[in-house]
């Protein structure tokens, strides 16, 4: 599990690119590139990394579940997840 201040800081910058994604596509479409070098570095969707919702872990990462690998390979197992089964053949 990764630590709990990674963890955080991801989830602060998430919430910064939410506050300022409005001014940002404003700030960019009227080209004032000035006032965009104001905003605070972490408005900056660039600056995300996505990380597994249970764990934290930041490799591995599946889009599509929001989840790590290992994670998923874990809940696949147990059923957890709808649709998903081990292939045989």
């Amino acid at each position: 599990m990764a630590r709990k201040s990674l963890i955080a800081r991801e989830k602060k910058r998430q919430r910064m690119v939410d506050k300022y994604a409005d001014l940002r596509k404003q700030l960019k479409k009227e080209g004032r590139w000035d006032e965009l070098d104001k905003l605070p570095r972490n408005s900056n969707p660039i600056r995300l990394h996505n990380r597994c919702l249970l764990t934290g872990r930041p490799k591995g990462y599946m889009r599509q579940f929001g989840i790590c690998r290992v994670k998923f390979r874990q809940m696949a197992l147990e059923g957890k997840i709808p649709g998903v089964t081990k292939a045989s053949w």
